[in-house]
């Protein structure tokens, strides 16, 4: 529609014992008003029904890079750990709190700067960037 090239990116969580969920759903995840605390309480809830707290889980980041109709280069990033015993932590956002990071020892709302150089989101587009530099060399 604009003409010119476009990139977008979603990202997610999905928990292995909850089959995936919340994954594309992440942001409306309890329905379109639910707070991350409604959210968090949904998710243990369900994973105390099922004996599962500590799942393996995973952040999942998809960008595409698009131009027109043809797809230029689409990427994942990922991030895998597993689901905390409670929320902790005050930075971050989203589902940080409940995201147990093993090689931290901490949630990604314990881990401060350390996020940036792990993160999805941060994984996704290094591989955009890369990709773009490597097609588009500055002069």
């Amino acid at each position: 529609a604009t003409g010119e090239p476009v990139v977008a990116e979603d990202s997610g969580q999905e928990i292995d014992a909850l089959d995936g969920l919340p994954g594309v759903e992440s942001a409306r995840y309890g329905g379109a008003d639910a707070t991350y605390p409604r959210k968090f309480a949904l998710i243990y809830d369900a994973l105390r029904a099922k004996n599962a707290l500590g799942s393996p889980a995973r952040f999942i980041c998809a960008v595409a890079l698009v131009s027109g109709r043809r797809v230029l280069f689409e990427t994942e990033g990922v991030i895998e750990g597993r689901i905390a015993g409670e929320p902790k932590g005050e930075g971050g956002f989203g589902y940080d709190p409940i995201f147990y990071y093993p090689p931290f020892a901490a949630t990604l709302a314990e881990a401060g700067d350390r996020k940036s150089t792990v993160s999805h989101r941060g994984r996704a587009f290094r591989a955009l960037r890369q990709f773009l530099t490597s097609q588009y060399p500055e002069p």
